[in-house]
């Protein structure tokens, strides 16, 4: 696969999902900015949740795992948080290394919520 076909199969994995992309770019490492459909103070989990699933689905076909680098946007400029999802665990999880706990954890311990850096 190369990088235009990983960018649009990642981008349709994504929005199969439910998350509005907004940019998207190959990287390493990876980058995407969507916008919520939750603009409240806080990022929900359940949203960020949702995009982690793409990735690892993806991973499961033909997707080469990168590091994963995602802000979430409440609307133009305006930045709810930033998360990170590492290439390695991804793999870690399809090694059944990582359990679905420990891997939200993770994502979850990179989130940085806009203000509170």
């Amino acid at each position: 696969m190369n990088d235009l076909e990983s960018v649009a199969a990642v981008e349709e994995a994504l929005r199969g999902n439910g998350i509005s992309v907004e940019s998207l770019s190959a990287g390493p490492p990876l980058s995407l900015t969507y916008l919520t459909a939750f603009p409240s103070r806080k990022p929900n989990h359940g949203e960020v949740g949702r995009a982690v699933t793409a990735f690892l689905e993806l991973a499961r076909d033909d997707w080469d795992p990168t590091t994963v680098e995602a802000t979430i946007l409440r609307s133009d400029d305006d930045v709810q948080a930033t998360w990170r999802l590492d290439a390695d665990w991804i793999r870690a999880y399809n090694r059944y290394e990582l359990d679905d706990v420990e891997l939200s954890q993770r994502v979850l311990d990179s989130l940085d919520e806009e203000g509170n850096a």
